[in-house]
């Protein structure tokens, strides 16, 4: 059977010490360029589609986006306790107890998937028809969703491991593996979208076949790497002993996180549905802006990734004063990155939107989307950075609550009564940008109140740590 090293110098980055920009800025290079080429393979997909497919097309994809991003989300969630235990075991250095949160994970992720895989294969039609998806675009959404979701299980076990790898601090290898997918993506899609080299001209379907062969691959190249590299975190045949207490501590940290990221894309969904009441235009241009957004929000989630896994080391081998700064750097790179983004989005937005649209309508509609919400970028992006330091200390069912009260109080109902008051779909627009003010507040807030330090794993036995009272002049507590 296979047996992982205890501990492998050539695996991970201890993230306990040194220093905390230094660790910032290398472990969240590789995630951002990561999450750069992912966003470039995305537009380049998004401009086929809209350039050569047409609106409709665009619109297609627009639907059929939130539905996958619904399903994406739970297990995104759980694989989020997965970074949380991993780096807090690895931070203790908690070698048998890392290993037990890699079986219980991958037995949790895959069977998580092919549940969610089935039943949205079922209910893809229904899901669609809720969402008021217009009926020039329904059968070619439903098709289009149906293949593209023949890609979770394998997207799923990327996730999962890609978490397990970051939480040992080790972010360049998920990235060269992404690499090698995106291009061959980035190759298949116009070969089966117009159906060159002989191949079937399979036209919008084509894309979502071209990412489940990538996916396929990217899964596959992952594991046999990572067993013959002999990794700590490499997917091995379970322990049955390791899939009762661990499995159960997984979920009750990766559940509200599995919650939180599913409510988040069912408001999506919902916010999507009323934007789809105004008619194509308006889900075209929501679409289109909606891709800048991924640009705006990539470094605000890329260092929030970053920072729950630096929180979760350091917390997990007691260095609660490293937290602090942890948090204000994190301010600075993430706010700073995205505060740029936010002045060229407000200032440019007809040219940025004109990458993916030219229907001048389209481009009215989405240039307002991005004067409201674009302004608002830089208050998401401090939301995550601390979020990122609740979460690193196991507190996602916190992080939870904030996001339900964000979406089911703000977002939601926002986007329904303004754009209904207004008569016009750029009241959706102005909800959006209410629930990241609001989401902010909260976040900050209960960051400050120090409520969220006490970490889930227990601490290796070392030197003793200053007492967090101390550094952050509260008394500890548990949310």
């Amino acid at each position: 059977m296979y047996k992982p090293q205890s501990m492998s110098p050539g695996f991970g980055r201890d993230l306990t010490t040194g220093s905390i920009p230094r660790h910032m800025v290398a472990f969240s290079i590789p995630m951002l360029v990561g999450s750069f080429l992912q966003t470039a393979y995305s537009f380049v997909n998004a401009i086929w589609v809209g350039q050569f497919l047409g609106t409709a097309a665009l619109a297609t994809v627009t639907v059929s986006f939130p539905v996958i991003f619904v399903l994406a989300a739970i297990g995104m969630g759980l694989t989020m306790a997965t970074n949380i235990l991993v780096s807090q075991n690895y931070g203790a250095k908690r070698m048998d107890a890392l290993r037990q949160v890699v079986d219980s994970s991958t037995v949790l992720i895959y069977s998580l998937a092919i549940v969610l895989t089935v039943l949205g294969e079922l209910l893809a039609p229904s899901i669609l028809r809720a969402m008021d998806t217009p009926e020039d675009i329904f059968e070619p959404s439903v098709s289009y969703l149906r293949v593209f979701l023949l890609t979770l299980p394998f997207s799923f076990g990327v996730f999962v491991i890609r978490s397990m790898l970051q939480g040992v601090g080790d972010s360049k290898t998920p990235l060269y593996f992404q690499v090698g997918s995106l291009l061959a993506t980035t190759a298949l899609d116009p070969v089966l979208m117009f159906g060159w080299l002989g191949l079937p001209k399979l036209g919008l379907v084509g894309t979502a076949w071209a990412s489940l062969v990538s996916q396929i691959g990217l899964l596959l190249a992952l594991i046999v790497w990572l067993r013959r590299k002999k990794s700590p975190v490499a997917p091995a045949w379970p322990r049955l002993s390791h899939l009762g207490p661990v499995t159960w501590q997984t979920l009750r940290i990766g559940l509200p996180s599995s919650v939180q990221q599913s409510f988040i894309s069912i408001g999506i969904v919902l916010v999507t549905g009323i934007v789809n009441g105004f008619g194509e235009v308006a889900t075209a241009a929501f679409g289109a802006a909606s891709r800048i957004d991924q640009i705006a929000f990539m470094p605000a989630m890329t260092f929030g990734m970053a920072i729950s896994t630096l929180a979760g080391q350091n917390l997990g081998a007691g260095h609660h004063h490293r937290v602090k700064e942890i948090f204000w750097w994190g301010c600075l790179f993430s706010g700073g990155i995205t505060l740029i983004i936010s002045v060229v989005a407000v200032l440019f937005p007809e040219a940025l939107l004109r990458i993916f649209v030219k229907d001048a309508p389209v481009l009215e509609l989405g240039v307002s989307y991005l004067h409201i919400v674009g302004a608002c970028y830089v208050f998401f992006a401090l939301l995550f950075v601390s979020n990122g330091i609740i979460n690193g200390a196991g507190h996602t069912l916190t992080t939870t609550v904030f996001s339900l009260i964000s979406l089911w109080v703000v977002r939601v109902p926002g986007a329904y009564w303004l754009s209904r008051s207004l008569g016009h779909v750029r009241g959706v627009w102005y909800a959006l940008s209410l629930s990241f003010l609001v989401s902010f507040f909260v976040s900050m807030a209960y960051y400050f109140s120090g409520r969220w330090r006490k970490p889930i794993a227990k601490k290796a036995p070392g030197p003793a740590a200053p007492d967090p009272a101390e550094v952050f002049g509260h008394e500890t507590g548990e949310a």
